[in-house]
């Protein structure tokens, strides 16, 4: 019944409906921003040569034609995606000049549950494409800020009792490891998980952690997660070489990172680590054993 009781928007109000794709699509050049279905392609297509020539007969449309935008959260870091339904159809077409408004719905992210998302879309604006964008983008980078902010609390408050708790010691494999920033963030993190050990960057990498179990895989899961979340998954290559369970004692004092202090580098960017310095200098720690076990 629904074709009785709707026809299509006059072309002056069809022009309206199409600048607005045009728009979004000025907005979202590069790919994956802008999803456009094929059907509605050619709903496009034939909808400007039908308000070129208004006098030829109507195209055979639907009631809304629909796309998807895909919007940038925490720098790139995580996307939201938001399904457009434009109206082409309204009761008493003769009768209107603006527009039906779009339609807005936000497809449900794997970070969000469906109450959460709904409770997003409750208060989004509905007249206006650009500020219903900038709404959701704003209110998701909040939600996933103030969701951080609780992770971290909930992680530091497990972070305790370090002696009722038995230490074991990490040893993680690189085959590359050389970006400053995130040898630093290994470092500087360290101390919020009570984990001591190094760092050795260079081709390969070394990293070594001591201190609760719980508190290394939580440790290592907020690096992958936050420190290399710029990273492609297929690049953040390391792995779990070694783990010392029984009978461990601290051998390193604090956190710190030894590829300057180590001396010589080979390679033709001096990146490759001296593996005997290393060697000589986990034997001073006691660590002989580890080292074989690491690195071959």
């Amino acid at each position: 019944m629904e074709s009785q009781q709707l026809s299509n928007l006059p072309p002056e109000v069809m022009e309206s409906q199409l600048s607005i794709i045009d728009l979004l699509t000025a907005m979202f050049p590069s790919p994956g921003e802008l999803d456009i279905p094929e059907s509605t392609t050619q709903y496009i297509e034939m909808l400007r040569t039908w308000c070129e020539d208004s006098t030829s007969a109507p195209p055979k449309i639907p009631s809304n034609m629909t796309l998807a935008v895909t919007l940038p959260i925490q720098d790139g870091e995580k996307s939201i995606q938001v399904n457009i339904s434009v109206p082409l159809k309204c009761d008493n077409a003769g009768k209107i000049d603006q527009p039906p408004s779009l339609i807005y719905t936000i497809r449900q992210p794997d970070w969000m549950t469906k109450a959460e998302v709904g409770k997003l879309a409750t208060s989004m604006p509905k007249d206006d494409a650009l500020e219903a964008f900038e709404y959701i983008q704003s209110e998701a980078n909040r939600f996933l800020e103030s969701n951080d902010s609780k992770t971290r609390e909930l992680e530091k408050a497990s972070l305790q009792n370090d002696s009722e708790r038995p230490i074991v010691r990490v040893w993680f494999y690189f085959p590359s490891l050389s970006t400053r920033k995130k040898r630093d963030d290994m470092v500087n993190l360290a101390p919020e998980y009570s984990l001591t050990g190094f760092v050795l960057a260079g081709k390969p990498g070394v990293l070594c952690l001591e201190g609760i179990s719980t508190n290394i895989d939580a440790y290592m899961s907020f690096i992958k997660t936050h420190s290399w979340g710029d990273i492609p998954s297929h690049q953040k290559k390391v792995s779990e070489r070694f783990r010392q369970t029984s009978g461990v004692q601290r051998a390193f004092s604090a956190m710190e990172e030894i590829t300057d202090s180590l001396g010589s580098r080979g390679g033709q960017r001096a990146n490759r680590g001296d593996m005997q310095a290393l060697e000589a200098w986990l034997g001073t720690k006691g660590l002989q054993e580890a080292f074989e076990k690491v690195i071959f």
